[in-house]
C-alpha cells in the first residue's frame, strides 16, 4: 500500500503544470464595481496587499499565463485555496460562487479553504487570462493570507483528493485496527507492559492524524474553522512527538530516559510558544525533535548492544529523508508509518524474548515440578517413611493408621495439583498439614502449624508453601521440648501480596549455600511462571530460626 502511495505522490509530482507562472501574485482593492472582472481592465494601480478590508467588499485580480495543453487536457478546472465568502469570473465570466457574500444587510456566509470550479471550453486558450475574485472576508479581517491557484483536466482536479484520501483511509483504517488489538493486549495480559499501551496509543493518535489531516474531504468546513482543525492536528503531533521516543527509551533501556522526556517536552513547548500561529512549521519542528530524540536513544542502545539497534537506525534515517525532500502533508505520514513500522519490529524482537523467557520458566518450573515429586516418593524417603510405620504399626496401631492416611492423602493432594499452575490457598495448607502429621510420626518430633489471617479465596502456585515446610524441617533441630513450629501468616497492602512463612527453631550448621538449592529454585520458576517479574522472593535466618517472604504484585 505504501509503496502504491509513494508512486502516485511521485507521479503527481511530475506532472507539467498548465500555468507557466505558477506562482502568480494577485491585486487588491476594496470597493466593489462589476467593471473590475473584465479581462482587460487595467489594474496597475491596484495595491499588491489587501489591507484592512473588514466586513467590505473588495476584489482581486490575478493573471495566469496558460501552456498550450493537449487536446484530451480539456476541461479544465481551477482549485483555489482562499478565505473568504467570493464569486469566481475567468475573463469577466462568472464560474462560481464559495459561499455567500454580504447582501442586503445579510451578513457573509462564509465559504471553504479550498474550492473547484470548471473552466468553460471556449475561454481557454494558451496566454494570458484574468481570474478575478469578488469577496469579503468579515470572519478574518485581520488574516492576510495569500491566493493560491490550481489548473489542471478538471475529473482529474476533482478525484485526486478521492483517490489520496482513499489511501490515507486504508492506511488509517489499519491503524486504528493495531491501536485496537494492542489496547485489548494490554487490557487482558496479566503483565500490563507499558510499551504496549503507549504503543496502542501512538496508533490511535496516528489514526485521528490522519483523520484531521484529511477531515476536510469529509466534510465541509468553513474558513472561519481552518485553524481549529491545524490546531488538533499540532497537538496530535505534539502528542506523538513525545510517545514515540519514550517507547524507545522503554525497548532500548535508556538510562537517563527521565532527563530525555524532560528536555524534549521543554522543546516542544518552546517551538509551540515561538511559533504559534505557524502550523506547519510547528509541526515540522515536532518532527524535527521526535527524531532528534529517538536517534539519542537508538545510538545509545546500539553502544549498549541492544537487539534491534542498527535496523531502527536505518528506519529513523530514512523517515528524516522522506520527511525531508517529499511535500510534508505525504512525506510526515510516510515517515511515520516507517518509524511505526519500526516500533512492531521492536515489539516482535521483544515478545519473542518474553515468549522464550516464560517457555524456560514452564520447562524449568516442569523440570523441578518432577524432581518434587521425585523427592517425596525416591527409594530413601520410602524406605525411612515404611519403616516408621512399621514401627508404629506394631507400637500403636491406632497412630499408625493415622500414620498411613497422613501419608495417602499427602500423596493424593500432590498429585492432585502436581500438573496446575495455581491453585486455592486451602489445597496447599492441607498438603502442609498432611506432611507436618507424617513428618511428626516419622522423626516423632512434635511439629506445630499455625496460620495468621490467610484469605481463603487466594490462589497461589502448588508447593511453594509446601517446600518452605519441608525445608524448614530439613535444616532446623527442634527446640526444647522437642517442639519445632511453623507459622504462615498473609497480609494485603495497595502494592502487593504478602506471605510469610517462619520456622521458629534452632537453625543447623550450613554446609552449602541454603539459597541456591533446588527447593528456592522451584519457588522462583513458579513465582516467575505464574506472575512474570511482578513478584520477590526473600529467605534468611533470624533470632528464632528461619523467615521466608514471598511478595506478589498486585
Amino acid at each position: 500500500m505504501h509503496h502504491i502511495l509513494f508512486l502516485f505522490v511521485f507521479l503527481s509530482l511530475l506532472t507539467t503544470p498548465v500555468i507557466r507562472n505558477e506562482d502568480p501574485l494577485p491585486v487588491y482593492k476594496t470597493g466593489d464595481d462589476a467593471a473590475w472582472a473584465s479581462k482587460n481592465y487595467n489594474d496597475k494601480d491596484w495595491s499588491p496587499s489587501r489591507g484592512d478590508t473588514s466586513d467590505r467588499i473588495f476584489w482581486s485580480r490575478t493573471h495566469l499565463d496558460l501552456r498550450p495543453v493537449e487536446n484530451d487536457l480539456p476541461p479544465l478546472g481551477l482549485q483555489i485555496e482562499s478565505f473568504g465568502a467570493f464569486e469566481v469570473y475567468w475573463d469577466g465570466v462568472l464560474i462560481g460562487r464559495n459561499g455567500q457574500l454580504p447582501k442586503n444587510g445579510n451578513p457573509e456566509i462564509p465559504g471553504t479553504e479550498s474550492s473547484y470550479y470548471r473552466i468553460p471550453d471556449h475561454l481557454i486558450s494558451p496566454g494570458l487570462h484574468t481570474v478575478a475574485m469578488r469577496s469579503s472576508q468579515s470572519l478574518f479581517p485581520d488574516m492576510q493570507r495569500s491566493i493560491g491557484f490550481t489548473i489542471d483536466h478538471y475529473p482529474r482536479l476533482i478525484t485526486r483528493p478521492l483517490i489520496t484520501m482513499a489511501y490515507m483511509n486504508l492506511m488509517a483504517g489499519a491503524f486504528l485496527i493495531a491501536s485496537i488489538y494492542y489496547f485489548f493486549l494490554y487490557l487482558n495480559s496479566k503483565r500490563r507492559q507499558r510499551d504496549i499501551l503507549i504503543f496502542a496509543t501512538i496508533c490511535f493518535l496516528f489514526f485521528a492524524l490522519l483523520i484531521m489531516e484529511y477531515l476536510k474531504f469529509h466534510v465541509v468546513i468553513p474558513y472561519s474553522q481552518f485553524f481549529i482543525r491545524l490546531e488538533v492536528i499540532g497537538w496530535l503531533t505534539f502528542a506523538n512527538a513525545l510517545l514515540v521516543p519514550w517507547y524507545f527509551i522503554i525497548q532500548f533501556n535508556f538510562k537517563k530516559g527521565k532527563w530525555l522526556m524532560a528536555a524534549l517536552l521543554m522543546t516542544l513547548l518552546l517551538f509551540y510558544g515561538f511559533n504559534f500561529g505557524h502550523y506547519d512549521l510547528t509541526a515540522r519542528l515536532y518532527s524535527l525533535a521526535m527524531l532528534v530524540a529517538s536517534l539519542i536513544v537508538v545510538v545509545n542502545g546500539i553502544f549498549q548492544k541492544e537487539k534491534g539497534g542498527f535496523i531502527v537506525l536505518a528506519g529513523l534515517l530514512i523517515s528524516a529523508l522522506v520527511n525531508r525532500f517529499m511535500v510534508y502533508d505525504y512525506g510526515l505520514f510516510i515517515s511515520f508509518t516507517i518509524i511505526v513500522l519500526c516500533m512492531l519490529y521492536l515489539h516482535s524482537i521483544r515478545t519473542s524474548i518474553i515468549e522464550a523467557e516464560h517457555q524456560n520458566a514452564v520447562l524449568l518450573s516442569s523440570r523441578l515440578r518432577l524432581e518434587l515429586l521425585k523427592k517425596n516418593i525416591q527409594p530413601h524417603f520410602l524406605r525411612n517413611t515404611l519403616t516408621s510405620m512399621m514401627d508404629w504399626v506394631e507400637e500403636s496401631p491406632k497412630e499408625g493408621a493415622r500414620f498411613i492416611q497422613a501419608l495417602a492423602a499427602e500423596f493424593d493432594i500432590m498429585n492432585e495439583i502436581s500438573e496446575q499452575t495455581l491453585i486455592p490457598i486451602n489445597k496447599e495448607l492441607e498438603l502442609c498439614r498432611q506432611h507436618v502429621a507424617v513428618m511428626g510420626f516419622r522423626k516423632e518430633i512434635n511439629y506445630l502449624w499455625k496460620e495468621n489471617g490467610i484469605d481463603q479465596t487466594q490462589f497461589i502456585p502448588p508447593a511453594i508453601i509446601h517446600t518452605l515446610l519441608e525445608n524448614g524441617i530439613t535444616h532446623s533441630e527442634p527446640l526444647a521440648g522437642n517442639t519445632i513450629t511453623f507459622v504462615l501468616s498473609y497480609s494485603l497492602s495497595k502494592e502487593f501480596h504478602e506471605y510469610v512463612f517462619e520456622t521458629i527453631a534452632m537453625n543447623r550448621q550450613i554446609i552449602t549455600d541454603r539459597a541456591g538449592g533446588n527447593g528456592f529454585k522451584y519457588i522462583r520458576a513458579r513465582l516467575t511462571e505464574s506472575y512474570g517479574q511482578n513478584w520477590r522472593f526473600h529467605s534468611g535466618s533470624t533470632e528464632n530460626g528461619w523467615k521466608s517472604t514471598i511478595q506478589i504484585t498486585r
